[in-house]
């Protein structure tokens, strides 16, 4: 005899994507500041303290964002909104390459493989803006094009194309990507929570 166990969930009106904005936001706003303006000076301290906290808020916050995002749609059906799996592609990739970014820093590796996995990332990012500007939401589909804009700097500023130029537009895009994170982190918690919407 075969006994069916069946568990469901209501759908959900709430994926967890301030998590995963915040998270990366955050690393963005330690990055920028050190590719930009050389502050603070990098050393094996500097490299350590970056390098932990790329682990866990860009690292962690946005793996644990994309792996709920799937578990949800794929399994427990909370979520239904097609978007959301690019979503989750995109929160598990970025955070899962965020503690490969983290730890490499804070064991001193050799930046330059950076250079080749920037190109698998401008391809996911394009692909993001594709899904989100076809799907209507210009908010997320402006972060997918900064976040290409992101990968095209590293990809210069590991070959060093341009001299350094490719760092400091790194640092420049992770700087305003990252205020960009915390207004989208601001606009879906209030929109989740409260009702309100900010402007896109």
């Amino acid at each position: 005899m075969e006994v069916a166990s069946i568990v469901s969930f209501p759908t959900s009106a709430f994926p967890p994507l301030a998590v995963g904005f915040f998270g990366l936001g955050t690393g963005y706003l330690i990055y920028g500041p050190q590719e930009l303006f050389g502050f603070p000076p990098r050393d094996q301290r500097v490299d350590l303290g970056t390098g932990i906290w790329g682990i866990w808020m860009p690292g962690f916050m946005q793996f644990l964002t994309g792996t709920y995002l799937f578990a949800g749609l794929a399994w427990f059906h909370s979520f239904s909104a097609p978007p959301l799996y690019m979503a989750g592609l995109a929160f598990t990739a970025y955070g899962v390459h965020w503690f490969a970014i983290g730890y490499n820093r804070y064991k001193g590796a050799d930046p330059r493989p950076n250079g080749f996995m920037a190109v698998a990332f401008t391809l996911i990012s394009i692909l993001g803006m594709i899904v989100f500007f076809k799907a209507g939401d210009a908010g997320v589909g402006g972060l997918f094009l900064g976040l290409t804009l992101v990968y095209l700097s590293d990809i210069a500023g590991t070959f060093k194309i341009g001299g350094n130029l490719g760092e400091k537009a790194l640092g420049f895009f992770h700087l305003g990507l990252g205020l960009y994170l915390m207004y989208l982190m601001f606009g879906a918690t209030l929109d989740f929570s409260v009702g309100f919407h900010l402007p896109i």
